[in-house]
């Protein structure tokens, strides 16, 4: 062997040492994470039950959570005992917080969901038994329909409030279906059975649909949004005139939203794997 051949071995070991040692780290922030994912979960746990679901050695864990110690990230309330999440937690969150808000968090996918289905778009919340619009986009294609923002909708006969409905706590929901609901149209269904089924088929299917039930002409499509806990806190809706938005086309469009909802979810902080 050459001098010269010798120094480009030896270059070439250190090149892949770097890479190594890089790869490595990676899959120790990646194992960092899991734990506090684990944590966040399960409120505590041993440093033996992590390991296993983890699929590591205890002596892996240890090293983990001692690294994760040192930045108060994860803490220990008696020595040797349990790990549960720490007070560095609250810190990091602190920092994203003005950044959770559900408009900003969730105006980005509407934009581009709008422009994508070329329909418009809306996000709404449960207020005081009334669908409440926070958001929408309108995609370059679509003649200019009513602005929603601020208006309150009914929960019955709109896509968005059908969802929300069909998340409500039980009492809360059977209390609507009980009262007397206003018909706005030929196809507004006001029959608390036939609601009750289409509720249960929204929750079973994540989306949930109104043909010209509010407005004759306009057909609507929503699927739920979810919070950090896994409850639905608000709902994603695409509307347009009935003979685009068709019951053919319906389906389609009813999984992009859904997707498009469970993009906002995750960008607000739910784990599906984690809360269900």
């Amino acid at each position: 062997m050459t001098k010269t051949t010798g120094i480009r071995s030896s270059a070439g070991a250190a090149q892949l040492q770097r890479v190594a040692t890089r790869a490595g780290g990676v899959q120790s922030v990646d194992r960092a994470a899991q734990v506090m994912e684990i944590l966040a979960r399960d409120g505590s746990s041993g440093v033996g039950r992590i390991a296993q679901e983890l699929g590591v050695h205890q002596s892996t864990v240890s090293r983990l959570v001692a690294a994760l110690e040192a930045h108060d990230l994860v803490e220990r309330r008696i020595e040797g005992g349990p790990v549960q999440l720490g007070i560095g937690i609250l810190r990091l969150a602190a920092a994203t917080r003005s950044r959770q808000d559900l408009t900003a968090v969730g105006g980005p996918v509407c934009e581009a969901l709008a422009e994508q289905l070329g329909e418009t778009v809306n996000l709404a919340v449960y207020r005081s038994g009334a669908a409440v619009n926070l958001y929408q986009a309108q995609g370059g294609r679509t003649v200019a329909l009513h602005n929603w923002v601020g208006d309150a909708t009914v929960l019955h006969a709109t896509s968005s409030g059908k969802m929300l409905l069909a998340h409500l706590p039980p009492a809360q929901s059977e209390a609507v279906l009980a009262a007397e609901l206003e018909r706005f149209t030929p196809r507004t269904i006001v029959e608390a059975d036939a609601l009750r089924a289409q509720l249960q088929e929204a929750a079973a299917h994540g989306w949930a649909v109104a043909e010209e039930e509010y407005e004759e002409g306009l057909n609507a499509v929503a699927a739920a949004i979810c919070g950090p806990e896994g409850s639905v806190i608000a709902a994603l809706s695409a509307a347009g005139p009935a003979y685009r938005l068709d019951r053919g086309r319906l389906p389609e469009v009813a999984e992009q939203v859904r997707l498009a909802a469970a993009e906002i979810s995750r960008r607000l902080g739910h784990r599906p794997e984690m809360t269900g």
